[in-house]
This record gives structure tokens, sequence and C-alpha cells, in this order.
């Protein structure tokens, strides 16, 4: 929902640098995913640091895509390797939280972030599944860009049990809303 109305405000500003980085986008997408990976197993022992790193991950995720659109290297194993690695960074972000609500003793806060984890990788698989079906399906509450920022904001302000609430919450609505959509297509057909 953010990136279809504001990220291409981003992509206005990062158009210039990508156009000048004459790089692989696979190779800026792995980075990401490395920094991601590397967050996950900060964010248990410095909140704020992890927040600040779940940022800078989110740039080179952003850039990939851009760098690859206006060098003209776009490819489906490139929009594929994206896709997947993107999987795994939100699991391994949620694992990371997941992590520091046991250092926490909260089991609240575990159950929150086990629970988010699952409504994300829902919500991409029924995207997936639908658009293997034939049908977009671009709707819904929270895309990766708003888990993304939300994770960023809970961790660097400390708020993270209530960001995490939320986001189980918005998780869960987005796969019914894109269940109800897919329903709604399919029925039109």
């Amino acid at each position: 929902m953010l990136i279809s109305r504001f990220g291409h405000l981003f992509d206005k500003f990062l158009m210039p640098v990508a156009k000048n980085l004459n790089i692989n986008p696979n190779l800026v997408t792995v980075t990401g995913f490395l920094i991601t990976t590397l967050t996950a197993f900060v964010i248990p022992h410095n909140l704020l640091l992890g927040g600040i790193l779940i940022l800078f991950g989110g740039v080179f995720d952003r850039l990939d895509g851009i760098i690859a659109k206006v060098n003209n290297r776009a490819t489906d194993f490139g929009a594929f390797l994206d896709s997947v690695t993107d999987r795994y960074s939100d699991s391994f972000l949620l694992l990371g939280f997941s992590w520091y609500f046991i250092k926490m003793g909260s089991v609240l806060g575990l159950f929150l972030s086990i629970g988010t984890m699952v409504g994300s990788l829902i919500t991409s698989y029924a995207r997936a599944r639908a658009e293997g079906l034939g049908r977009q399906c671009y709707v819904g509450l929270m895309e990766r860009p708003e888990r993304i920022i939300l994770m960023a904001f809970g961790a660097i302000t400390g708020l993270i049990l209530p960001v995490m609430g939320l986001m189980l919450l918005l998780t869960h609505v987005t796969v019914v809303q894109r269940i109800y959509h897919v329903w709604k297509v399919m029925k039109r057909e």
C-alpha cells in the first residue's frame, strides 16, 4: 500500500544514484540480505542499532530494483532472487525480535512476533499464488514496506511490543483482503 503511493518518491531520489552504479543488481540484493541477516543477530542485544540496520538494509532492498530498471538489467531471475531473499529477511528479522522477547521474558511478545511471521509469509504467498493463477493481487494494508518501516520504528523507539501487536493484526487482515480480492476477481470471471 505505501509502496504504491509513496515508493516512487524514493525512486526519484535513488534513480540518479542507481544510474551511476554499474553493478549487478543481484549483488545489491544479496548485500541487503546479508545486512538483514546480521540485523537479526543484533536485535536481541541492541534494539536501537537493530532498528537503524533494518532501515539500512531496506535501502539496499529498494535500490536493487531501481538499479535493475534504470540500467536495463532487470531479469526474471533477479525478481525471483529478490522475492526469495525478502521472505528470508522478513523471517530472520521476526526471529530476531522473537529472540529479543525471549530475553525480555515476554511470552506475549514472542507470540506476537511468531504470529506476525506467519502473517507476513502468508501475505506473500497469497499474492504469489494469485499471480500463479493468472490474477494480480496488489491489495492489502500490510505489505513488505509497511512491515519494514514498522519494525524499524518499533525498534528505534522501543515500542516494539505494541508495534508487533499492530503488525500481527494487520498482516492477517491483509491475508483476508487478498483472499476476498481474488474471490471477487474470480467471481466476475
